[in-house]
């Protein structure tokens, strides 16, 4: 009895898994923008996702980063932030289209690793480590998204997925960092895709960036919050 209802739990979750994803062009954390309102980013220059600022010094980009990474700066820009940095360091390496071709790896691995240093050193501190763990995380989850290794001296054997995680049981911006969650679990499908989309979908405020985020990623067209929250509930056995 016991197994079957697992095994009716798993199918409820796998069903609601493709119910709720539309055909993807590509890794969700690449190819599909964050819109962050006013908040600040790296240079771009248009509103696609492969828009880069083609006269951007790429020498520029970790400090960059660095400096539009603080403490006050909101989880859905620091998303996007990582996401812009990535198609620089990264997919314009491999993808003719950016317009912007990267001879190596270094500048992706030094912003890892500068990343994985703030960790370290929030942590000799005594201070959360929240937001620099899920800076480091998101932006690994970004490079396995773009079918990129970090060196191991940067991180590359971590899972980004995990530190997420790790950095939202702070409960810091909880429905933005389940949000991240989501999208992380997307592609390729963990089994705990819709229950991140379940909690980002209850946090958010009708109106908010959050909420336009969740709809424009999983949302119908039309749809509002409360047709996507009503889509997301799942009925427990």
């Amino acid at each position: 009895m016991k197994t079957r209802t697992m095994l009716r739990s798993l199918v409820a979750a796998l069903a609601l898994t493709l119910l709720l994803q539309p055909a993807l062009a590509g890794p969700p954390l690449i190819c599909q923008t964050i819109e962050i309102g006013d908040a600040g980013s790296l240079p771009w220059g248009g509103s696609q996702w492969r828009d880069v600022k083609r006269d951007y010094d790429l020498n520029r980009l970790v400090d960059d980063t660095l400096a539009l990474l603080q403490p006050n700066t909101p989880v859905l820009a620091r998303m996007e932030t990582l996401r812009r940095a990535t198609v620089y360091a990264v997919w314009s390496k491999v993808d003719h289209e950016v317009g912007m071709p990267v001879k190596d790896h270094r500048i992706a691995d030094e912003l890892l690793t500068r990343l994985m240093d703030r960790t370290r050193e929030a942590v000799r501190n005594n201070q959360s480590p929240a937001l620099a763990l899920f800076d480091a995380g998101y932006l690994i989850s970004c490079y396995q998204q773009a079918n990129y290794q970090p060196s191991a001296a940067a991180g590359g054997r971590l899972e980004g997925y995990s530190m997420v995680r790790k950095a939202a049981g702070f409960n810091v911006s909880p429905a933005e960092m389940q949000f991240a969650l989501s999208l992380i679990s997307r592609h390729p499908t963990r089994a705990t895709h819709p229950e991140h989309l379940q909690k980002a979908v209850a946090g958010a405020a009708d109106g908010s960036l959050l909420a336009r985020n969740l709809l424009k990623h999983f949302g119908k067209p039309g749809q509002n919050l409360a047709a996507l929250r009503s889509q997301v509930a799942v009925v427990k056995n």
